[in-house]
């Protein structure tokens, strides 16, 4: 049976080689410890963009998909991703979330939706990946809803929009 090495030491990112927190001094990708951490009340909002063609968004708009209601489905599909984030980014803590909020801005100048997530919790490590991973998933699920009348929809621009807590503080994107 092959061995794998394992390390007791801190392995924050500035120990490591190459800066990142997911990797040991040999490069070996780990779960960061976050045992030693305070915990803070975090916050993060992510969001990101689908462009569709204009009938495509009416459609959506109108409640008419064949599918139901592309948007409220979205948003539970959004939740329950955000819920589930250790479960798909496989060195992610598992989280107890305390707050989960998903809106989606209809702009029919730019034939798109924006869909922004914020996502909170009580705990010794940030939760963007649940907020990133609540965008994509509401996103991928109105593609899913809406391919039958345009598979050329193109999602752009998802990002972490704020984080607040933890030690780094807050940040947000100019």
């Amino acid at each position: 049976m092959p061995s794998s090495k394992t390390s007791n030491a801190d392995t924050s990112a500035n120990d490591t080689p190459s800066g990142l927190s997911h990797f040991d001094q040999s490069g070996q990708a780990h779960m960061v410890d976050v045992g030693g951490k305070q915990e803070t009340h975090r916050v993060a909002v992510a969001s990101g963009t689908i462009h569709m063609q204009p009938q495509t968004l009416a459609v959506i708009q109108s409640g008419t998909a064949k599918k139901g209601d592309v948007l409220g489905i979205a948003r539970i599909a959004a939740i329950m991703a955000a819920k589930r984030t250790s479960d798909l980014i496989p060195l992610c803590h598992p989280l107890a979330l305390t707050h989960v909020s998903v809106d989606f801005t209809v702009d029919p100048a730019q034939a798109c939706i924006v869909c922004s997530a914020r996502v909170e919790t009580q705990g010794k490590t940030g939760v963007e990946m649940e907020a990133l991973t609540a965008v994509q998933v509401g996103l991928l699920t109105i593609y899913d809803m809406s391919k039958a009348i345009d598979r050329g929809m193109v999602m752009s621009n998802i990002r972490v929009q704020e984080k607040h807590g933890g030690k780094s503080g807050s940040w947000s994107q100019e």
